[in-house]
């Protein structure tokens, strides 16, 4: 697997495997006992709320690592 920097991703757009922007990288959650990725937090472009993910207090989008297709010029998640 390549290694990407996690400083690279930062602000990077996030796009369904539909095609549909759903925002940009804010931050990635980890769990600092096993180190494993937990979740992606992506600031929300438009009225994407309705799409089935988590939202943290200030409107964010969880996406679960779990989800994330592909990494390169933006980051495709499965929808």
């Amino acid at each position: 697997m390549a290694e990407i920097l996690a400083e690279n991703l930062s602000g990077k757009d996030v796009i369904g495997s539909d095609g549909a922007k759903l925002g940009q990288l804010y931050n990635i959650t980890m769990d600092l006992k096993t180190g494993a990725l937990n979740e992606l937090v992506v600031q929300p472009q438009g009225h994407v709320h309705e799409i089935g993910f988590e939202e943290d207090e200030q409107g964010n989008l969880l996406v679960p690592v779990n989800a994330v297709q592909a990494v390169k010029d933006h980051i495709v998640i499965r929808r």
